[in-house]
C-alpha cells in the first residue's frame, strides 16, 4: 500500500483517532467523568475506525485490486462498496 502514504484523508482520519484515544485517556484520569461519557467516546472511536478500516479497503481495491482494469462494473463496484460500509 505505498500509495496510502499520499492521502490526505486516510492519514487525517487517523489523526483524529489520536486526538480521540487521548481523549478518552485523559477522560479516565479524571476522577469526576461518568462512565457514560467514557463509553461514548470510545463508541465515537470504534465508529472512526470501522470508517478508516472502510476506506482502507476501499483504496487496496480500487489501487490492487481492480488497477488498471477497464471492463469493471462500475455499478456493481459501488454496490459492493456500499455493502462493505454499512456491513463491514
Amino acid at each position: 500500500m505505498g500509495h496510502l502514504h499520499q492521502d490526505k484523508k486516510i492519514l487525517n482520519r487517523v489523526k483524529r483517532l489520536q486526538g480521540q484515544i487521548h481523549a478518552v485517556e485523559q477522560a479516565l484520569q479524571q476522577p469526576d467523568n461518568s462512565c457514560i461519557s467514557v463509553l461514548q467516546q470510545v463508541a465515537a472511536i470504534k465508529g472512526a475506525v470501522n470508517g478508516l478500516m472502510n476506506e482502507l479497503i476501499e483504496s487496496h481495491l480500487r489501487h490492487h485490486v481492480i488497477g488498471e482494469q477497464a471492463d469493471i462494473n462500475q455499478q456493481e463496484l459501488d454496490e459492493f462498496l456500499k455493502l462493505l460500509k454499512r456491513y463491514g
